[in-house]
């Protein structure tokens, strides 16, 4: 049974793939049966990723909160919009969690120009520079042409410094998408010495795998807040179920009753946990 990609390009239908995700949200091994072998049962030809998604999310919906806010983690990125800027907070925020100290939208004078950095992250023994490619649909991909003028970025800032310390010198950039790298922008970065982070890549240590690893999830992947909610806290820099943990008061931006503030911190704290198996 083929089914068609994001992107518009079809594949064969591989339980697997689905089984796995339901595996990473934590999904029970008899959830998982049952709900593969419901997705299965409904498969057409030409059905799109987006629709198994839902209906999967829609089975999956009715067991418990923190899989269910787990499976649909890959769309609540795409909350992160429409600007971009909460992404790259969000990304600060993860390489913190991974001992990093992390600054947003770094203004540094390279030897040609002068460049807005997206984030800029060090600790005692690495440093590196970041550019962040946000994308508000999957099928977006980001190409060759971002890994270009990133790699002249670099080139351009290579005597300059992120911190005083010696470890701060730019050396290293990291080009990470919301979505994927094209194979020719996958390519050309290992051939520059670029690394790339996306949804999944590399194979291991990727975007999602170090999210599950530091569980720090970011507030649109909530089920007990609108979208409207989401925008209101992101504007105001809410941007990790744990900046509400630390300190609810932070709900009052959207404009919640005490019993739905109840469930969102209740829902936020199931969350709270790292590298869900």
């Amino acid at each position: 049974m083929l089914i068609t990609k994001a992107d518009g390009t079809t594949e064969e239908f591989k339980a697997s793939k689905l089984k796995n995700s339901l595996r990473k949200a934590g999904a029970t091994k008899d959830e998982i049966v049952d709900i593969v072998v419901r997705i299965e049962n409904e498969l057409e030809e030409g059905m799109t990723t987006e629709v198994i998604y839902r209906q999967a999310f829609e089975y999956l919906r009715s067991t418990d909160a923190p899989a269910v806010a787990r499976y649909s983690l890959r769309r609540a990125m795409f909350g992160l919009g429409p600007t971009g800027f909460p992404f790259e907070e969000f990304l600060a925020r993860l390489f913190e969690a991974e001992g990093y100290v992390a600054r947003t939208q770094v203004v540094l004078q390279g030897k040609c120009a002068t460049h807005e950095l997206d984030v800029a992250a060090y600790k005692a023994d690495h440093s590196f520079v970041a550019e962040a490619k946000f994308h508000a649909r999957p099928g977006l991909k980001s190409d060759l042409q971002v890994l270009l003028y990133s790699y002249a970025r670099l080139l351009d800032l290579k005597e300059q410094k992120i911190c005083a310390e010696d470890i701060c010198g730019v050396k290293n950039l990291l080009v990470v998408t919301n979505t994927k790298f094209t194979t020719t922008a996958i390519d050309y970065a290992e051939c520059a010495g670029v690394d790339l982070l996306s949804w999944s890549y590399p194979a291991k240590n990727n975007l999602h795998d170090r999210i599950r690893a530091t569980g720090l999830y970011p507030i649109t992947v909530l089920q007990s807040l609108s979208p409207e909610q989401k925008n209101s806290l992101l504007k105001r820099n809410v941007i990790v179920c744990a900046d509400i943990l630390k300190n609810p008061n932070r709900l009052r931006h959207a404009h919640l009753s005490q019993k739905k503030t109840e469930s969102v911190l209740a829902e936020a704290k199931l969350l709270d946990t790292k590298d869900v198996k």
